[in-house]
């Protein structure tokens, strides 16, 4: 199994006065860097990596590996960063289905485990734990907003698509949720699949007059050339990850005019927002995603807190955590009963701005959303 390990001790910066002595903590990033679904790892590992060289902190370090999208992989390396590495802290995971297979077991052994995407129901309601942060959302919320938006515009009839994996099924139970219309067929497809052939005939012949899709990475680039090549016009919605930064230069002009949800977008009009955007652009050379923004708060957040308290002393550090000081790239953050975000969620449309693709806020969808599970939670 080849790995990447990067290991990032960054150089000389004083706490603000009044803050906790520092002590070092060890962050073991588990990502998709390779095969599959890269480019929403890497967007992720880049937004974390960049909070902390703007940080600074010498008592921070950060090992990455690849998971290479594949559960025993991530099992293996969740294990070896425990057992062997040593580390504080667990994060990085993208797909639920990694995320099941490592985050259980990793807060079992008094891991802290703080996910910069991936956020099964599982884990926000009776499979809470105090050692489990998401920092993203709860998977449902982003289609949660997307059935709200369907229904607010009018559609009755939605044909809804989605991956079949456990996010691919929170996915369309939020978009149900809010969604007030009829459902013209759920259509569950593989993990990883690139032809969509056989499910955009399925979407001509159904009667419906929307099409909810969730699929991110290269599903959603598949999907999107292949629907506009059919000729098939119904319109379609999509929560942001399947109309993502990354998959809008793939996709080209076919991508123009597609509502999509989010909690987060660069247009998001606070100062933090704002710089964060320029600077991770100059860093890297292109526009932030979604994942990136994610990573970017991960690490700002566990900055916050270990300049609260020590990790050595557990329950100071989860209570500085759950404090969540820090700012935001989403504006106001706050964490609800169950550790998952309360926040706003958007409607945007993709535009262009120049030559480049990219997603404008149009309007909001819900305002102070917590997540339908965080009452099973018995923290």
């Amino acid at each position: 199994m080849k790995g990447m390990k990067t290991t990032i001790a960054a150089v000389a910066a004083l706490f603000a006065a009044g803050a906790a002595q520092a002590e070092p903590v060890k962050v073991g990033m588990i990502t998709t860097l390779s095969g599959g679904g890269a480019g929403l790892g890497i967007d992720a590992r880049d937004g974390f990596m960049l909070a902390v060289k703007q940080a600074n902190n010498p008592e921070l370090e950060v090992v990455i590996e690849d998971d290479q999208r594949k559960p025993d992989v991530a099992v293996q390396l969740a294990d070896k960063m425990i057992q062997q590495e040593k580390v504080d802290v667990l994060t990085g995971i993208i797909w639920s289905n990694l995320a099941m297979a490592v985050v259980p077991s990793a807060v079992a052994q008094d891991k802290i485990y703080l996910s910069v995407n991936a956020a099964p129901s599982q884990l926000a309601g009776k499979g809470c734990n105090k050692n489990y942060f998401s920092v993203s959302y709860q998977n449902d919320n982003l289609h949660e907003a997307a059935g709200g938006y369907a229904s607010s515009a009018g559609y009755k009839n939605a044909f809804i698509l989605a991956p079949n994996y456990p996010a691919g099924k929170d996915s369309l139970t939020g978009f149900k949720r809010f969604f007030l219309g009829d459902i013209a067929e759920e259509v569950y497809t593989k993990l990883g699949q690139t032809d969509y052939a056989a499910e955009i005939a399925q979407i001509r012949a159904s009667g419906a007059d929307s099409v909810f899709f969730f699929l991110p990475g290269g599903m959603g680039i598949a999907f999107m050339k292949q629907y506009a090549q059919s000729g098939v016009d119904i319109p379609l919605i999509g929560p942001a990850f399947s109309m993502d930064q990354g998959i809008l230069g793939a996709v080209g002009d076919a991508a123009l005019g597609v509502k999509n949800t989010s909690n987060w977008s660069k247009d998001i009009d606070n100062p933090t927002n704002a710089a964060f955007v320029e600077t991770f652009q100059a860093e890297y050379g292109r526009l932030p995603s979604l994942y990136a923004s994610f990573g970017f708060d991960t690490a700002n957040l566990l900055l916050s807190a270990m300049g609260k308290a020590n990790i050595s002393d557990k329950d100071a550090f989860l209570d500085a955590l759950r404090s969540a000081d820090f700012n935001s790239v989403r504006g106001k953050f706050i964490f609800g009963p169950n550790q998952h975000p309360i926040q706003d969620l958007y409607v945007r449309e993709v535009v262009k701005e120049g030559d480049v693709l990219t997603n404008k806020i149009v309007g909001t969808a819900l305002t102070d959303h917590s997540d339908a599970y965080a009452s099973e939670c018995s923290m």
